[in-house]
């Protein structure tokens, strides 16, 4: 363009809008597929309603029935990852210490083993750095064998559960990171897991 042109377009109303971003490419690795399950239409019916609802949900049932299983393909019936959504989740990790070439593109689901202490799960350390509510940051949240967690390590989801991200204090000051995940939690019906397992009958006392 000529310089008397790019005079009138600086001046005009009608300036171009900005240049939107790519749309996020699906990744080429599998993810595991709802359409794979056969079988359990209540559960995967309660999946259904939590994907389109965006709630939180128990699974509970004797080992075997497919409660990992059901959780681990949450994230393939949420939708796409929206380009700022890549970016923001992409970033979350690359804090987190991954190392990574391109942008993520699939909506991270992350399973903290029941040991873990309740940094692990919010992020902390000299330097703060996400914890497991933060990379599950526009994904999903697994906590298998829920009653085996500690109680001050449940109770530290409650601050990102309510508010959608969790503040980390340390000595240099207060670190603020997102936390907008949905939590799904799995648990046997009872301590020995018989109950409700047709191949064998519980065997807990009474009063548990």
């Amino acid at each position: 363009r000529s310089l008397p042109e790019a005079v009138d377009l600086a001046g005009s109303v009608d300036r171009p809008s900005p240049p939107s971003p790519p749309p996020v490419e699906p990744s080429a690795r599998a993810v595991a597929d709802l359409a794979d399950v056969r079988g359990q239409a209540l559960a995967r019916r309660a999946l259904e309603i939590a994907a389109a609802g965006g709630h939180n949900l128990l699974l509970c049932g004797p080992p075997g029935s497919g409660k990992t299983m059901l959780a681990r393909r949450l994230p393939g019936i949420l939708p796409p990852l929206t380009p700022d959504e890549a970016l923001e989740t992409t970033a979350i990790h690359s804090a987190g210490g991954a190392r990574l070439d391109a942008l993520l593109t699939e909506r991270p689901f992350r399973s903290p083993h029941h040991t873990a202490s309740d940094a692990a799960l919010v992020g902390g350390g000299s330097v703060p750095r996400p914890g497991e509510v933060s990379l599950a940051h526009n994904g999903v949240l697994f906590l298998d064998e829920l009653p085996e967690f500690k109680r001050h390590v449940l109770e530290a989801l409650r601050q990102p559960i309510e508010d959608r991200e969790v503040t980390v204090a340390r000595v240099r000051g207060r670190v603020r990171l997102p936390a907008r995940f949905q939590l799904v939690a799995a648990m046997n019906p009872c301590p020995c897991g018989g109950l409700g397992d047709v191949r064998r009958a519980c065997g807990c006392p009474p009063r548990r």
